[in-house]
């Protein structure tokens, strides 16, 4: 069992006190794709999962996945959080276990997701849901200091409700100076870099599990891809993710990290409950943002 490197009071203490360093954003990896994001204040759960449940639904079967690594915190307990961002509805990403005692610490909890996954969100989570902030791919919305960027997401396929809403995305995020992405679970698509590079992006999170013989429906980056994917977005700190946390498809950060390595990208691996605070650095050959539009509630798409 992977221990993490900060848990419980520790973690949540360290989660209260971080704005003693001002001007700059704290990211701490909660394992696979979650992150928990603060800045002035401010609190962003990112594809958290942090409960037993899906260990518990498929217990006894030939799916069975079982933690490999403590949870950082109780989400009971877990306060100061305004958003929690979903990217798809898997349940690592999306957990009723996680997100309904997250609602009652904190009242005024939104859920960013997906548009074309908001049915299912209302199922799974039920009345007791925070309220929806939907959006889909090039459209955005806005929430707090948050602006939130659907980007497409492929997995491995790019994919639509009947209504060409989105079912699955990336997003960048941006608040004050900093813009951040979080891949999702995606390959690297053809429109991937074009719509990511639009951004000066600070810190990007990026998959590496790569894809899964045995599901050929889904998959994401490996290490080199998203090494490379890193670079050529101008992605001024790399961070990978999709890991540790299952008894079941964990790569290795060798071949990321070596790559970054040898592409003079630079990355950061975290451990499970450990902090990173950086400032607002850029690659000055980064993109800049054309306005996207914001996401009302219609079909949204106008490509």
């Amino acid at each position: 069992m992977i221990i993490p490197v900060q848990k419980d009071e520790d973690f949540l203490t360290d989660f209260r006190e971080a704005d003693k360093v001002s001007g700059a954003i704290h990211v701490w990896w909660l394992g696979q794709s979650g992150f928990l994001i603060k800045w002035a204040g401010h609190g962003l759960l990112i594809d958290p999962y942090l409960s037993d449940s899906l260990s518990r639904r498929t217990e006894g079967t030939p799916e069975a996945l079982h933690r490999i690594s403590e949870r950082v915190a109780d989400p009971l307990l877990l306060t100061g959080i305004d958003h929690v961002l979903c990217s798809n509805t898997d349940p690592d990403r999306l957990d009723p276990e996680t997100i309904l005692p997250l609602r009652a610490a904190n009242p005024s909890l939104k859920v960013v997701l997906p548009a074309g996954r908001t049915s299912e969100a209302d199922l799974i989570l039920g009345a007791a849901a925070p309220p929806f902030l939907p959006v889909n791919a090039g459209t955005y919305a806005r929430s707090g200091p948050f602006d939130f960027h659907g980007i497409n997401a492929a997995n491995p396929k790019i994919r639509r409700d009947e209504r060409g809403n989105s079912r699955d995305l990336g997003f960048v995020i941006l608040f004050g100076p900093f813009a951040l992405f979080h891949a999702g679970e995606t390959v690297w698509h053809t429109q991937l870099v074009k719509e990511v590079r639009r951004w000066s992006v600070n810190l990007a999170f990026l998959p590496i599990n790569g894809s899964d013989g045995n599901q050929p429906d889904r998959a994401s980056m490996n290490g080199f891809e998203a090494a490379a994917f890193a670079k050529a977005v101008s992605a001024s700190l790399a961070v990978p993710c999709h890991y540790d946390l299952f008894d079941e498809g964990n790569p290795t950060t060798d071949e990321f990290a070596s790559c970054c390595d040898r592409l003079g990208q630079r990355y950061r691996l975290l451990k499970i409950g450990q902090r990173l605070t950086m400032g607002p650095i850029t690659d000055p050959s980064a993109g800049k943002a054309l306005p996207n539009e914001p996401y009302q509630g219609d079909l949204g798409l106008r490509y």
